[in-house]
């Protein structure tokens, strides 16, 4: 008899939040949920840009975690919206230190899917020492080819329908490369520009990430306040290469070694393609991997979302 697939825990608030100021002009919302003293984690969202929800904390059981979330610079609540200035990868590693040293914990799960497995593999990998187990979901190691696949013309051949709106705020001349002539836009003086620029950014990648159509997981994406941090910031780290070097999450995957971890990926994931987790898994054989039949991108495809909260339960076990 197969055994039904999980649904998350009930939603909850925080027991404590607030705004941390992190330097360089930047203060970023964090808030802490279930069971002060818990097992400790941290929960680091999408995007770059995409900020965290109510429906995150719901992936962590609340009788046993403690679990903080926090929006990464410029996103969500934190503040100044949307803004790009010392906004990197490296930025972000010092700020989950500090949230970990705010907090009291030695160690931590660290949380993260798609832009949030990135900067998880930057943190762990810079601070292996503090990470108690990793659990990641449709990986994103941000190479190049990876980039190009999703805004070069690769997904295209998957969504053609959807990719002609994100091709029709850019003239034909600049489609040789349309990070570039995104963020001539998305960082142009010219508001309205801006913002029809970021909906049709942001919605290019809210229209792919779920196997079948799913309006109640995607519909935010084309609302212009998300949508401006959303696409600025992640064209901000694309334009960038996110301050790394090619490939370097992978070359340094040896340091991940002694750290219980777990990769979770769809087959069908258009947004982050099955090959990067692939890639990941042999590079660091010691880690679980589940490679989910049905399911696209979306953390809530139900096959992902099952083997998510089972996870967190398994680290929970692990941690008594």
């Amino acid at each position: 008899m197969t055994e039904p697939l999980r649904t998350p825990y009930p939603a909850i608030e925080p027991f404590e939040s607030g705004l941390l100021d992190v330097g360089d002009g930047h203060q970023i919302y964090w808030e802490r949920c279930g069971k002060r003293g818990g097992i400790p984690a941290v929960f680091l969202h999408g995007g770059p840009g995409g900020g965290c929800s109510p429906a995150h904390r719901r992936l962590f059981d609340p009788a046993r975690y403690d679990v903080l979330l926090f929006d990464q610079r410029g996103c969500g609540r934190s503040r100044p919206h949307a803004n790009l200035d010392a906004n990197t990868t490296w930025h972000l590693v010092a700020d989950i230190e500090r949230l970990r040293a705010m907090c009291g914990h030695d160690q931590w799960l660290v949380f993260g899917g798609s832009w949030g497995s990135t900067l998880a593999l930057a943190y762990a990998e810079t601070h292996p020492e503090h990470v108690s187990g990793l659990i990641l979901r449709g990986i994103f190691l941000l190479r190049q080819a990876e980039v190009d696949w999703y805004y070069q013309g690769g997904a295209a051949w998957l969504f053609p329908d959807k990719w002609e709106k994100f091709l029709a705020p850019i003239p034909e001349a600049e489609w040789g490369d349309l990070v570039a002539a995104y963020r001539r836009r998305l960082t142009g003086s010219d508001p309205a520009e801006q913002v029809a620029c970021a909906r049709a950014w942001s919605e290019w990648e809210g229209g792919t990430i779920t196997l079948l159509s799913d309006p109640a997981t995607t519909g935010g994406f084309g609302e212009d306040r998300f949508a401006l941090a959303f696409a600025r910031i992640e064209n901000h780290y694309f334009t960038h290469k996110g301050w790394m070097e090619e490939g370097q999450l992978l070359r340094d995957a040896g340091r991940l070694k002694s750290i219980p971890g777990v990769v979770v990926q769809g087959r069908y994931d258009a947004a982050t393609p099955v090959r990067s987790a692939w890639d990941l898994h042999r590079a660091w054989p010691e880690a679980g991997f589940h490679l989910i039949p049905d399911a696209g991108h979306a953390y809530s495809e139900p096959g992902i979302l099952d083997r998510l909260l089972r996870e967190t339960d398994a680290h929970a076990d692990r941690m008594g």
